[in-house]
């Protein structure tokens, strides 16, 4: 019985993945997709986009004439469209469904029609489509590597395609089939991995029949691993799983789903797992899988349901019960325009063995007279030997039926009968002494004549051996001869490879003192230049504090020293003056030194803020924003992801090259807006300084000879950081820093 399931099981897989596994390019029931296709009619892209789909549906749903008329109608509009990619398809669905109509001829012709169109388009997509079909085509020819060729073809297409409201049904459809032929060519790694792509793809479509069909195909390639660890629990279970989670899928879309024949084949699936460890479960699947299956007048999945009843009932040994499901399931593969050999052949067999199994030979004998029959017609007279053991178990069983009626009729007979039979018996065996004494003579003889021969044999044998250790002997002084030659000149080549061994070694060991040379060269090289990089960045810092104390100077000189030598004059006046002008020019001069007080407090907050002190970089760098900015000016703070983590020391330093960098747009950009930003992220300080002003080109920037900017490249470098500028001519300037956060 386990042959039958294997057989009817696998039959299963093979009709749904290769037989009609398209159907999935629809996505909607046949109503909505009727409804689609009519209100697009005026829209002529819409029609061609709908057709394919459209005519799918019918010719699954059994509508064939109704599908090839949608397919003519749209073909004719499409082939005279300057894109290839609309006729490409349909010629490619067109194809498919002669095939499933065993019009092999007109397939081909479909098929080749569809690859020329596919020439004239650079859409992916339609590529990548009539690849598929092309594969689709050779699968069912049983041209497998052609097929494969095909389908890794169409995958290279659809993986350079751009995302549509198809292309990842029809990509899963690829994936799939290439995952079905893995599985029946027993490559199981590349099998689960092209599941397990079409079950991410299918997730992505939001499709529940692909959604099924990615559940079923996933629960049958862990089934396949079960079934080679049958102990594993775990694996049972994924099985399960999946199985389930697509008949959950079916319930939850049924309205939606296109083949409601798939219902019956999640339940024929899981009621097949279920046989092995739990009957109740298997009964009550194996029940729905026939009960689905006769709604939907599916032959194939109601042989396949009652092949599991059938086994079932063997279980229970209810071996008329298993029978008449057998007779059901031949009556109902006979009646599949897809039709399997190895499943009659399996029922028949069956068949047989139930009704061995109950001591009818007569008509096991019949059904494995007719599972020969058929044997013989598709593999060549092969098994013939069974047939005749059954005709002689039958045989066999019929004399024995006879024996036991004499027998009967002889303990009815009288006690003399039975003397009579003891006398009978007695006189026989005297009779089959004697035989076996004579028996016993003549094989005595025998044996002394075949004792003479063996000795004759023995004799020429051991001449034979004489001889032949005669030439062992010959060849053996020859070898020995030869292997002193070939010792001497092994001798002779160790001695030379030793030599260049030494050699080589003394060669690699000048080398290696060599590279260790050039090595240490090379270090002292760096360190000497680290040492001037050292020296350039102090330098540049030393110069920039000096430029800084310049600016300083400059500042208290003409900003405070022009004050306060302002309000000494005005007081140095005041003497001679009446008491109202001496009261006015007072007032003035203390203006005058509020003025002074105020640039010395700007100039030392220049000098040292005390916000960073106090509050840190980013308070420090607001308020310089705030300061600065006026009418004409704006400058924007932006903080993101800002924790203040930067050293102090070196958060000055970052808030000097700000001011710089500031100073520099405001007086050479003419910038009227700038923007400056401050982010932490992975151990790094990110500043960024952005304006608005004229900008200039950044190929023209010669860093070693702009002292503004060769300053800030020097503190940068101190702060182990690195700066990028890009700049545009009347567009604006965009500065970037990175520090790292130690």
């Amino acid at each position: 019985m386990d042959r039958y399931k294997f057989l009817m099981y696998r039959f299963l897989w093979i009709f749904i993945l290769f037989v009609c596994p398209f159907y999935i390019h629809a996505q909607t029931a046949l109503s909505d997709l009727e409804n689609e296709y009519t209100k697009a009619s005026n829209d002529i892209s819409a029609q061609l986009n709908n057709a394919p789909k459209y005519a799918t549906a019918l010719f699954l749903n059994n509508f064939k004439p109704k599908s090839y008329q949608v397919l003519e109608t749209n073909l004719s509009i499409a082939t005279r469209q300057t894109d290839g990619k609309y006729a490409a398809i349909l010629y490619a669905v067109q194809a498919m469904n002669y095939r499933l109509d065993n019009k092999k001829v007109e397939s081909i012709k479909s098929l080749e029609k569809a690859v020329a169109y596919s020439l004239k388009t650079n859409n992916n997509e339609a590529k990548g489509y009539v690849q598929y079909a092309k594969g689709w085509v050779f699968a069912r020819d049983k041209k497998t590597t052609e097929a494969v060729q095909a389908y890794l073809k169409a995958i290279d297409y659809f993986e350079n395609t751009p995302t549509t409201a198809t292309s990842y049904g029809r990509f899963a459809n690829v994936v799939k089939e290439l995952a079905a032929i893995y599985a029946d060519l027993n490559e199981y790694q590349l099998e689960e991995k092209y599941s397990k792509q079409f079950l991410v793809l299918a997730s992505k479509q939001h499709d529940p029949n692909l959604t099924f069909d990615a559940y079923m195909r996933m629960g049958y390639v862990y089934e396949q691993k079960y079934v080679q660890d049958p102990s594993n629990v775990d694996l049972r279970k994924r099985v399960e799983q999946y199985y389930l989670q697509a008949i959950a899928t079916f319930r939850k879309n049924e309205s939606s789903m296109i083949n409601k024949s798939n219902l019956s084949y999640a339940a024929i699936n899981l009621a097949n797992l279920y046989t092995g460890f739990d009957r109740e479960k298997a009964m009550l699947y194996a029940q729905l899988a026939n009960k689905v299956s006769i709604e939907t007048a599916n032959a194939i999945h109601i042989a396949s349901s009652f092949g599991i009843l059938a086994e079932l009932a063997l279980q229970n040994k209810d071996y008329e019960l298993a029978k008449s499901y057998f007779l059901q399931a031949v009556i109902e593969i006979e009646k599949s325009s897809v039709n399997d050999d190895n499943i009659e052949l399996a029922l028949l067999e069956s068949l047989s063995e139930i009704s061995e199994a109950q001591g009818n030979y007569q008509e096991a004998l019949t059904y494995y007279k007719r599972y020969i029959d058929k044997y013989q017609s598709l593999y060549d007279h092969e098994k013939l030997e069974i047939t005749k053991r059954l005709e002689s178990q039958f045989e066999n069983e019929r004399q024995e039926q006879k024996y036991l009626k004499l027998q009967l009729v002889s303990d009815k007979n009288a006690q003399e009968i039975r003397l009579m039979q003891m006398i009978r018996a007695q006189r026989e065996q005297l009779y089959n002494n004697l035989k076996l004494v004579e028996e016993n003579q003549r094989e005595r003889l025998k044996f002394t004549e075949l004792e003479s021969e063996k000795k004759e044999q023995q004799l020429r044998l051991a001449k034979l051996e004489a001889e032949q250790k005669n030439s062992d002997l010959d060849t053996y002084k020859k070898l020995l001869a030869f292997k002193e030659k070939i010792n001497t000149y092994y001798i002779i080549f160790i001695v030379i490879f030793i030599l260049l061994i030494l050699l080589l070694l003394y060669a690699y060991e000048q080398r290696v003192k060599s590279l260790q040379q050039q090595d240490e060269l090379h270090l002292l090289a760096m360190e000497k230049e680290k040492q001037h990089s050292k020296i350039a960045t102090l330098t540049a810092l030393l110069e920039g504090q000096e430029k800084e104390r310049s600016r300083l100077a400059r500042d208290l000189h003409d900003g405070l020293g022009g004050l306060l030598s302002g309000t000494k004059h005005q007081l140095s006046h005041l003497e001679a003056q009446p008491p109202d002008t001496v009261q006015q020019g007072i007032s003035k001069s203390i203006d005058q030194i509020d003025a002074a007080v105020e640039e010395l407090r700007r100039v030392a907050h220049n000098l040292m803020p005390d916000l960073l002190f106090k509050y840190g970089l980013e308070a420090a760098v607001r308020e310089f924003a705030h300061r600065m900015s006026h009418n004409a000016l704006q400058i924007h703070t932006e903080c993101i992801n800002y924790n203040n983590s930067l050293p102090k020391e070196k958060q000055l330093l970052v808030y000097r090259i700000i001011q710089e960098l500031v100073n520099n747009a405001i007086k050479h950009a003419a910038a009227s807006e700038i923007i400056i930003q401050l982010s932490e992220d992975q151990a790094l300080l990110n500043v960024t300084i952005e304006d608005d002003g004229i900008g200039f080109d950044s190929k023209d920037l010669d860093l070693t000879k702009t002292a503004g900017f060769h300053n800030i490249e020097s503190r940068v470098h101190f702060l182990k950081g690195v700066m990028h500028i890009r700049s545009e001519r009347n567009i604006g300037t965009s500065i970037e820093l990175q520090i790292p956060i130690e």
